[in-house]
């Protein structure tokens, strides 16, 4: 399987000569899902979820399919009849040849006065690669490589070496760092790989690795 970073919380998984995109949101690049067979978005957030780019990877393939929860497919499904499949926690399913399972209900808390709203994750391939949006779920099984979020306005570093701990992954790759300025970058990349006690990686938006 490769794997292709993207800006911020997006990446491309290829195999079998098929790609599966998972939040290729608004801080990702215009064209993030472009050539998409599947497409999987974790919940509403715009980082995350942008209609514009979902419009555009439907289009440009007509066979290419959305996975995701009720508050984003709510929004775009009448757009692609049949075309957007609503998830939820437990549910399992096969997307571009990727077997998905489902993790994970509510986004962190951000700030108690801030009414929750909710998130899933997806374990693609029995572990292969877990994104967990944004939330510090643990998938009931074990994970070989981890999209960790480094850097939220819900989380702190201490969370994450945590997180990267008691999931206990092979490797973590960086995402969800858009925020994290080149300056900090050093801090986190030695924190996390010093305490998070796994191969704490990272890829700068475009690059790849194989899995």
């Amino acid at each position: 399987m490769k794997l292709t970073k993207k800006s911020h919380a997006c990446v491309r998984l290829e195999k079998d000569g098929r790609t599966l995109v998972i939040d290729p949101g608004g801080f990702s690049e215009a064209d993030a899902a472009v050539g998409a067979d599947a497409v999987l978005v974790t919940h509403e957030h715009p980082d995350h979820f942008d209609e514009g780019r979902l419009r555009a990877a439907l289009e440009a393939n007509p066979a290419a399919e959305i996975w995701t929860l009720k508050s984003v497919a709510e929004q775009i499904a009448a757009a692609f009849p049949g075309r957007v499949h609503t998830v939820g926690h437990g549910d399992t399913f096969t997307a571009a040849g990727f077997d998905v399972q489902v993790h994970g209900e509510l986004h962190a808390v951000i700030h108690p006065d801030i009414p929750r709203i909710t998130n899933v994750g997806y374990l693609i391939d029995d572990g292969t690669v877990f994104h967990p949006g944004d939330a510090l779920t643990v998938p009931d099984r074990a994970v070989q490589t981890l999209m960790l979020p480094v850097m939220a306005p819900w989380n702190k570093i201490s969370e994450v070496i945590d997180y990267v701990r008691e999931v206990r992954p092979q490797r973590a790759y960086d995402v969800h760092d858009a925020l994290l300025t080149d300056l900090a970058r050093p801090i986190y990349d030695r924190q996390i790989g010093t305490l998070g006690g796994t191969d704490h990686l990272r890829l700068p938006p475009g690059a790849s690795a194989q899995l």
